[in-house]
This record gives C-alpha cells, structure tokens and sequence, in this order.
C-alpha cells in the first residue's frame, strides 16, 4: 500500500492504494465515483477516459498510485452546481447519448478538445474523439453535439446601439 494525495473533482484526497490498482478500480472502488466506464479494460475504447492534469487519459491504463499530487476530473465533474454543462445539454439536445455506455468518455475528450481549441472545425472533433468508441450512434450526432457546444460556449457579442 502507499499513501496519495490527489485532487478529484475539485475535491483533495489522501487515500492509501494497493500499488497494482488502476485509477479506474480506484475512481470506482474506493471513491465511489462511478460514472467512469470500464469497456474494454485495454485503453482501446475510451469508455474510460478522465482528465489527468487537464489531459485526457484512459483510466484503464493508469495506476492509481501515478496520480500522487495531480488533479482528476471524471464526468461527475463536468456538472457544475447539479446542473449539466453546455456540452453535456448538447448531447442531450442532439441525442447524442444512446445506450449511454461511451458518453462519460466521450463528454471528457470533447470538454478536453473545447478547454484546447473553443471553435474546432469538424475534422479536430473527430480527431478528439477518435479513441472513444460508439456503437450506437454513428457519431453524427455526438460530432453535432460538440459543434453546437463549441457554439453555446463562445461569448455573446453584445449589439452597439
């Protein structure tokens, strides 16, 4: 076991871990945050995917121990004062969410790719989202979701008079 400290969410944490458990066991075991996926368990499908130090990161893949004195955020995250943000209403509007499995994921890479570039063309979406799988959607309408995200989230321009 070793000892971490970590932020989640906002959230700091000292919590000891077994040196071999990935973040997403940790995430879901020992904090209960269970809106992170496990599909494939192989980093190949992005179910799974937080943000590590601002940075997207199949959760599968890392151990939990790597994450001593960094910030996670999971999609229980994105929500900010229980209400949903603009993407995740985006998703909602454009029926982007099927059986709902690949969503959390695919929500953090586009929040990722709209902290990084706030007016992505079509082809940085796709881009962004490449390592998150979808079998329900054929992805139009999650790519549309994002696009019309990118455009709620850009500021008003207020009319001269």
């Amino acid at each position: 076991m070793k000892t971490i400290t970590f932020t989640v969410n906002g959230q700091k944490y000292t919590r000891e871990v077994e040196e071999h458990k990935t973040l997403l066991r940790f995430l879901r075991e020992d904090i209960s945050l269970t809106g992170t996926k496990e599909g494939c368990g192989a980093g190949e499908c992005g179910a799974c995917t937080v943000l590590l130090n601002s940075k997207p990161v199949n959760a599968c893949l890392v151990l939990a121990v790597e994450i001593d004195g960094k910030e996670v955020i999971t999609i229980e995250g994105i929500a900010q004062d229980g209400k949903l943000s603009p993407l995740q209403e985006a998703f909602e509007r454009h029926h982007a969410i099927q059986c709902g499995f690949c969503t959390p994921g695919m929500i953090i890479s586009a929040h990722s790719l709209l902290q990084r570039n706030p007016n992505p063309k079509r082809e940085d979406i796709q881009e962004a989202i490449e390592g998150n799988f979808c079998r329900c959607t054929g992805y139009l309408q999650i790519i549309e979701a994002i696009e019309d995200a990118a455009e709620q989230l850009k500021p008003k321009k207020s009319k001269k008079r």
